[in-house]
């Protein structure tokens, strides 16, 4: 007759500050990318205009030597937005993904999906928004179409809820 050893009980990963912090971190901004992205699918119009003025450039100081990067047509406007809006949804499904991940204390997982979605809105906000819309479309110059205090914003949380998902604390050693 073989006996099995007693198990020993499972006991669950012992959550640290720092884990409670990427998580919260990453459920805020799943959260409001979440709801931007619904505001832009059930009220496409609003921001639709806020893109076709900067891509167009109508509200910028209209110098000639920037004119030409005006982009006008209405079809290749409205496909920059439904990117845009696309992006932004893939993103806060990541984001949700990581902060469920983040509550069922799978760290490692947590940690790499958070980070691909935070980086997702840095590339939007950052390269899209402040880079391109902000320099390159000058959206800097219109008084009535600039969303650079907004992407700044996105930018920024997102930014932070990044450095404290890649904090080293509480990691084992070899992981991400």
């Amino acid at each position: 007759m073989t006996t099995t050893p007693p198990r020993t009980p499972v006991t669950p990963a012992r959550r640290t500050g720092l884990d409670l912090a990427s998580g919260v971190l990453t459920g805020t901004v799943a959260l409001y990318i979440a709801l931007v992205a619904f505001g832009n699918i059930t009220d496409f119009g609003t921001n639709q205009q806020f893109v076709e003025h900067v891509l167009a450039m109508d509200t910028t100081f209209r110098d000639d030597d920037l004119m030409w990067r005006a982009i006008t047509s209405k079809g290749l406007q409205d496909t920059a937005y439904v990117a845009i809006i696309v992006w932004e949804s893939v993103a806060a499904l990541v984001l949700i993904w990581g902060t469920s991940l983040w509550v069922r204390r799978d760290v490692d997982l947590a940690r790499r999906y958070s980070t691909y979605g935070l980086l997702m809105l840095l590339l939007l906000f950052g390269a899209g928004f402040i880079a391109i819309g902000g320099e390159w479309f000058a959206m800097w110059q219109s008084k009535s179409w600039n969303g650079l205090e907004a992407a700044t914003r996105v930018v920024v949380l997102s930014g932070v809820a990044l450095v404290v998902n890649q904090l080293p604390g509480g990691r084992q050693a070899g992981s991400m």
